[in-house]
């Protein structure tokens, strides 16, 4: 008898877990019964209402009309809707007309015109609750691309990011791979926009890159990636990008811009960032983007800087103002606490603005 008794919570626990993971799919069947329990809650406590008006507060139809909102979609949410209406119009009326009556169910029905107006304009076409996971994980997706693989002593990178409004959906995103355990690539992109309205086309781009890198050469890979922009539908689908390949045994790189701020050399022997010629025309604008590389090798003690533009741009100061500001500020970080910690400590060296900012860094320990 206990065995039995003890098996009904665990099959209630997985026909609740079946139902929810049935709801998260969005599907009709899924509407249907969520849309079925809502109601028969309502008419339970429109029931208690019509016998018990004292024990039933007005404020029982919000909770239903909220949880609509956050478990249906548009349709469903109608149904729902009118039918907290209909009884609460009904119970208002069985109870007696008054000012404080009609102002009550005034603002239901203003509330319910509010969130079905809102539900028929989500263009996921999903419920409130769905919507928001949704776009979590398409910010952690995006995110998880910027994850550069481990590499091997005495090679170190980091990066930091910042989007414009702090919401996690940024234009400004990276892409990494090691293959053979020898070479390393890297892509960081600025697409054109700002903020979370940029980011369902930054995680499609980013998609496109992370298939390319490492089955291309870094000239092949920016024309291939200017040319899936090109294919856009949108009329602002362009971005900036650098690329940049290392041996990592011999220290050898290459870097490949299109439109992408110039990197910047760490030369300790110096003490100084120096500027790196690599040029190109931004990608999404041309069939044949103008692109001129840059070589070089990476010595001991040395670093590659890599950052978008809002990290230099701000109002009242222009590019070239901006790019001697952070080669200063960079100059001093390294020359005070070396490259622990560098990235994030420049990032916060920026003002804040109205764009993405990003700042990515490779350096070859000198011990």
């Amino acid at each position: 008898m206990s065995t039995a008794l003890g098996s009904v919570p665990r099959r209630l626990a997985l026909h609740v877990h079946d139902r929810v993971q049935s709801w998260r799919t969005g599907s009709r069947g899924s509407q249907v019964y969520v849309l079925c329990l809502l109601l028969g809650g309502s008419a339970a406590s429109f029931a208690a209402a019509w016998v018990a008006p004292d024990l039933v507060p007005v404020t029982v139809w919000f909770v239903w009309l909220l949880l609509g909102v956050l478990l249906l979609r548009t349709l469903p949410l109608v149904v729902l809707s009118g039918f907290i209406l209909v009884a609460a119009g009904a119970t208002t009326l069985h109870e007696g007309v008054d000012g404080p009556a009609v102002a009550t169910l005034v603002t239901l029905a203003v509330s319910v015109g509010l969130v079905v107006y809102q539900s028929s304009r989500q263009r996921s076409g999903l419920p409130v609750a769905l919507s928001e996971p949704m776009l979590a994980q398409l910010r952690d997706r995006l995110q998880r691309q910027g994850v550069v693989p481990p590499l091997p002593d005495p090679w170190r990178t980091q990066s930091a990011m910042l989007s414009a409004h702090g919401t996690g959906y940024a234009g400004d995103f990276l892409v990494a791979d090691l293959h053979d355990d020898r070479h390393l690539e890297m892509v960081l992109v600025d697409v054109c926009g700002k903020g979370a309205s940029v980011g369902p086309q930054a995680l499609q781009f980013a998609g496109a890159l992370g298939g390319l890198l490492g089955a291309l050469p870094p000239d092949a890979l920016m024309r291939a990636a200017n040319a899936f922009l090109l294919r856009q539908e949108s009329d602002e689908s362009f971005a900036t990008a650098v690329h940049v390949r290392v041996d990592l045994e011999t220290g050898d790189y290459t870097i490949t811009s299109a439109g992408h701020p110039p990197v910047l050399h760490w030369f300790p022997a110096r003490s100084e960032w120096e500027v790196d010629n690599a040029r190109g025309t931004a990608l999404g604008v041309v069939p044949d983007p103008e692109l001129h590389a840059s070589e070089g090798r990476l010595g001991a003690g040395e670093a590659l800087m890599f950052y978008t533009d809002g990290v230099i741009e701000t109002r009242g100061r222009d590019l070239d103002d901006g790019l001697e500001w952070l080669r200063g500020v960079a100059r001093t970080r390294v020359l005070a606490a070396g490259f622990a910690g560098f990235a994030r400590a420049v990032l916060a060296k920026v003002p804040r603005g109205d764009d993405d900012r990003a700042v990515l860094v490779l350096d070859l320990r000198a011990d």
